[in-house]
């Protein structure tokens, strides 16, 4: 049975009655996901990572969404967030391993976790805070050359029907109020 409105909107208002249960699609992303190697550096700086192209850029930090800058790390908005304030840390030059980082890299790494945990806290007041790593594409990281550290901001009660049934995550924030927010209330350490 459909509803009255079928069809009228990117929801698919079938009724639950024995038929799919209403669904919010967001396209924007399969490409990203099914695209390989190549198809995914398109439009980067040759010879740099997706990362490296980023910071390296040139481009005002307001526009690439660059949270921080340290020696040898750097922090961002993830661009595909779970939730609002999801960000990542990561070196300026790309490594694969974590043990590739020289030690400097390393520290300056999860200091700067540390210091977008402490951000993602004073900002968001969550709950929670995920933090951790895919290394390898088997882990799950969709950007395998470059490795980065996810910190991203939980409440209680934040995996509802829309992420658990509909198979999609509501975002109440743009990504530039979030990288306003995140930029000011960054530590200054």
């Amino acid at each position: 049975m459909q509803s009255p409105n079928a069809g009228d909107s990117p929801l698919d208002n079938t009724l639950a009655g024995g038929d799919q249960m209403p669904r919010l699609w967001s396209g924007w992303r399969i490409p990203y996901i099914l695209a390989d190697d190549d198809e995914r550096s398109k439009g980067h700086v040759e010879g740099l990572t997706l990362f490296e192209g980023i910071e390296q850029s040139g481009l005002d930090d307001s526009v690439t969404y660059v949270l921080w800058r340290g020696e040898h790390c750097f922090a961002l908005l993830n661009a595909y967030p779970y939730t609002s304030g999801h960000l990542m840390v990561l070196p300026k030059k790309a490594a694969v391993n974590l043990e590739d980082l020289d030690e400097e890299t390393y520290i300056e790494l999860f200091a700067g976790v540390r210091m977008g945990i402490e951000a993602v806290k004073a900002e968001y007041q969550p709950d929670g805070v995920n933090m951790g790593m895919n290394l390898g594409r088997a882990s799950g990281a969709g950007v395998p050359d470059h490795i980065h550290v996810h910190v991203l901001p939980r409440w209680s009660g934040d995996t509802n029907f829309m992420t658990s049934i509909a198979e999609a995550r509501v975002l109440p924030e743009s990504l530039g109020d979030s990288w306003t927010r995140l930029r000011a209330a960054w530590p200054t350490k």
